[in-house]
């Protein structure tokens, strides 16, 4: 009767322990959200680095609780596929050209997967598609950014606050704004460049007149080269000019040569010659005559003087002084 008393005892015992079990495991699959009492279907997705993804944890479509992390699943050295539980419901909504990626449950909460849509169209997903996947921000390389820009932060924190200190105990520059001279000076100076901007511009303005007035033929220089009948009579000037001083060489060729022949027949005591001269009559008439001629070159000389010096035929005088000068040496 004992015996019985202990078995019943014993069957009891590790009923009620079962049943705790499979309470306490239903309560852990519940709380992990397995989906045990709901129909879900299959969908994956590849990653290089999951970032602490645990099997369990949820998967969201647009924020939207949609199902559970299956399984993780380590392909190669570069590549690890995750497998989710996604409810029935959703495969009229999740499309193959949805993306995946890991987030964060707040900031540093649980690990999520979230499925967000695309705004392109295409075919709707089916059990065992692999939906693109999206790398995500590595939630410790963040805090390593934002603690290397915390120091670079304090770091210039420290060069300002040093900054400022030199600048406050720099005497000179603190003279230097207490000095109640200088807005007058700079004053005075800004005055100054406004006067030498004003004369400047003046400046300007004046000699845009003036190539103005030459362009328009205004003046002399103007007239010079605008006046084309002025040009033309210049360039007749000077070929007039110059056909004068060619006949004038012609003619004091001539003159030396009478004069060498006068001096022959004076030497030789024959020709009319020697008879002018030995004639005191004709001499004095022939004096008078050379006294006039004398004052006519000498006119001539003076009027080819004032050519000379006169500015539009200055410059040729000067081109002609030039060539008899190299055709001497």
């Amino acid at each position: 009767m004992a015996t019985k008393q202990a078995i019943s005892n014993i069957k009891l015992g590790a009923f009620v322990l079962a049943g705790f079990a499979f309470l306490i495991l239903l309560l852990f699959m519940l709380g992990r959200n397995q989906n045990l009492f709901g129909n879900t279907y299959i969908l994956k997705a590849s990653f290089d680095n999951v970032q602490g993804l645990l099997a369990g944890n949820n998967v969201r479509y647009s924020g939207i609780q949609v199902g559970t992390v299956k399984k993780i699943k380590i392909i190669n050295d570069t590549l690890i596929e995750v497998t989710m539980n996604i409810e029935n419901r959703m495969s009229a909504v999740i499309k193959k050209n949805a993306i995946v990626s890991i987030g964060t449950e707040g900031f540093v909460g649980n690990k999520v997967v979230n499925i967000i849509p695309s705004r392109q169209p295409g075919n709707l997903a089916v059990e065992g598609d692999i939906l693109q996947s999206r790398k995500t921000i590595d939630t410790d390389k963040m805090l390593q950014t934002l603690s290397k820009t915390n120091d670079d932060v304090a770091a210039i924190a420290e060069g300002l606050i040093a900054t400022v200190e030199r600048i406050n105990n720099s005497s000179a520059l603190w003279a230097l704004l207490d000095d109640s001279s200088l807005p007058r000076n700079v004053r005075l100076s800004i005055e100054n460049i406004k006067l030498a901007t004003v004369k400047a511009r003046h400046t300007v303005e004046d000699l845009a007149t003036i190539v103005e007035g030459i362009k328009e033929g205004k003046g002399s220089v103007g007239a010079v080269l605008k006046d084309t009948l002025y040009a033309q009579n210049l360039g007749d000037a000077i070929l007039k000019i110059k056909s004068a001083g060619n006949k004038i060489d012609s003619i004091a060729a001539d003159i030396n040569e009478v004069v060498l022949e006068i001096k022959q027949e004076v030497k030789s005591g024959k020709g009319p010659v020697n008879a002018l001269l030995k004639d005191s009559a004709i001499m004095i008439k022939l004096n008078t005559s050379l006294d006039n001629i004398q004052k006519g070159t000498d006119g001539f000389n003076q009027s080819m003087e004032a050519l000379k010096h006169n500015f539009l035929l200055r410059g040729y005088f000067r081109k002609l002084e030039r060539k008899r000068a190299k055709e001497q040496y």
